[in-house]
């Protein structure tokens, strides 16, 4: 498979837009470019069990954040919320900017 190009990264703040998390936000932790999905912090929690590997470690179960698809969460801008991301080129570099008020993301 082939990675996709897209405009989140990790350690962006995003909002969850659908699904039985909608409303909530937090940051990326992770980003699969080549299924398209991300693991936001605190967001879509499973139970897992563990198995102790070592001598000593307990085993249980744990609860881990789940990947999610990537169309379902969108970027919080500090000034107007949820938006969507526009690219401006200057030079060399692209610079990602809020589609709404065009502040720096």
């Amino acid at each position: 498979m082939e990675k996709i190009k897209y405009k989140l990264k990790k350690d962006d703040l995003v909002k969850v837009i659908t699904g039985k998390e909608k409303g909530k936000t937090g940051k990326i932790i992770r980003v699969d470019r080549t299924n398209g999905r991300v693991i936001v912090s605190g967001i879509n929690m499973v139970k897992k069990n563990k198995k102790p590997r070592k001598r000593g470690e307990k085993g249980g179960i744990i609860e881990i954040e789940a990947l999610m698809d990537i169309s379902n969460v969108m970027i919080m801008c500090r000034k107007c919320g949820p938006t969507r991301i526009g690219i401006e080129i200057s030079g060399d570099n692209k610079i990602r900017k809020c589609k709404k008020c065009g502040e720096v993301l």
